[in-house]
Parts: C-alpha cells; sequence; structure tokens
C-alpha cells in the first residue's frame, strides 16, 4: 500500500502559503477546501493553495509537493480517523459518520494517485470551468542516478493531461495578468 507525504525540497511552501504543511505529515488532495467559494475571486495565498496545494492533515496547510511512499494499513486507517476527525473539527462536517465517508472517499483517490513508484513527487494543478474544479496531476521524475535535492533543479514532468495555462511557481501567489 503507498500514500502522499508533503515533501519541503526547499522553503519555498513557507512563502507561498498561509499555512504550509509540515514535512513529511500525510496529505490529501484538499480540492473540498474551496467547496461553496468561487476560485475566480481567490487572490494571493489562498489563490495558490487553489492552484497547486496539497493538505496537510494534521497541520491543515499546504504542499506544493507529495511523495508516494510505502504504507501500512494502520497508517491508512489512522489517516482515515485523522481527516474524518479535522472535517468535523476543522471543516463543520455534520457528524462523524458521514466526515468518515468524505475522507474515507478521500484516501481512496489518495491511494488511485499512488500507481507509480515509491519516492515519487506528484504535483496537482487545478483550475475551475463552469463551477467544477478540475485536478490535473503530475508525477515529477528524477533524473537518472539522481537523489532528491534541491528544488526543481532535476525534474522531468510525466503527465497524462496537460493542465489549463502555464504554471509558474514563482508567480502562483500573484494575481493573474490583465490582457
Amino acid at each position: 500500500m503507498k500514500l502522499l507525504r508533503s515533501i519541503a525540497l526547499d522553503r519555498s511552501d513557507n512563502f507561498v502559503f498561509d499555512e504550509p504543511a509540515v514535512s513529511g505529515e500525510w496529505v490529501v488532495s484538499g480540492a473540498f477546501r474551496f467547496c461553496g467559494r468561487d476560485p475566480a475571486k481567490l487572490s494571493g495565498k489562498a489563490r495558490a493553495a487553489f492552484r497547486s496545494g496539497f493538505l496537510g492533515v494534521q497541520s491543515w496547510g499546504w504542499s506544493t509537493l507529495a511523495q508516494i511512499v510505502p504504507a501500512k494499513p494502520d497508517d491508512c486507517q489512522g489517516l482515515i480517523e485523522l481527516l474524518t476527525q479535522q472535517l468535523v473539527d476543522r471543516f463543520g462536517a455534520p457528524d462523524l459518520p458521514t466526515a468518515r465517508t468524505a475522507a474515507e472517499e478521500e484516501v481512496a483517490f489518495v491511494r488511485s494517485l499512488c500507481a507509480h513508484p515509491i519516492s515519487s513527487l506528484i504535483a496537482v494543478h487545478r483550475s475551475a470551468s463552469d463551477g467544477d474544479i478540475r485536478e490535473v496531476f503530475r508525477r515529477l521524475q528524477l533524473r537518472e542516478g539522481q537523489g532528491h535535492g534541491k528544488a526543481f533543479s532535476f525534474m522531468e514532468v510525466e503527465e497524462q493531461d496537460e493542465p489549463d495555462g502555464d504554471l509558474h511557481l514563482a508567480e502562483i501567489s500573484q494575481e493573474p495578468r490583465q490582457r
């Protein structure tokens, strides 16, 4: 079994997001955090979280990258329990059974993203269209013979679907340019 943990290759998440995830904590997609919000009205760091953040389940912070790691059934169950409680405490789920169902679905989705080899890095790009949130996940492949080091100095991108527009990490929290 495999799950996703946040990974910080540098300190950029501290500047990109209001609340960065703790490196090494379990993460989920977190797109549900934007339910009922108009992504077009998000700005700054909230916009960055919408566009490219994985949600740290413990910290409720955001991570630009997630790493596929081996997990035990107890890890998966612990993640579901933690997310269940967080959905009640932080997101206002009406009760534990409803929150558990949502947590189980979210963790099942995370597991579906882990079809790649252990240590693969995953990035997300979110966009909104006609009231729907679209997520595109990309696997960032290490060049042969290299280990994780400096962020973005060593990665090749492998993806199934092209994200909408260009994603420039240095500009992620800035307002869109008017053309």
